[in-house]
């Protein structure tokens, strides 16, 4: 164990003793630890989101990207249209691939 010296304001000391008191029993050693580990769960889910979905009627048979069942001529399938933001699936680049999704796949997500 290693004791470090940090410099809080008032408010941020409010929140941490009422954090720990609340959630860790008044440690707020692991009331820190827990917001570092949190911190780091969410560090990299920025990046680029499906927004919404656009129908596309197929010219020619298609799979559906995340099932990957395929369709004839005809079908309606979805492309994804993406926008910059954050969450657990955010993709670091936009696909270089043809996406297209069917209504079951987008009704999972």
């Amino acid at each position: 164990m290693q004791r470090c010296n940090f410099t809080l304001d008032d408010s941020t000391l409010a929140l941490l003793g009422s954090l720990s008191e609340k959630y860790y029993g008044s440690n707020k050693s692991l009331t820190i630890r827990a917001a570092l580990e949190s911190l780091a769960t969410h560090v990299g889910h920025e990046g680029w989101i499906i927004a919404g979905y656009t129908p596309v009627l197929l010219e020619e048979q298609a799979a559906c990207h995340t099932c990957h069942e395929p369709h004839r001529k005809g079908d309606v399938l979805y492309r994804p249209v993406f926008e910059r933001g954050s969450g657990v699936h955010a993709m670091p680049s936009l696909p270089a691939q043809i996406w297209l999704d069917c209504p079951a796949c987008i009704e999972k997500h």
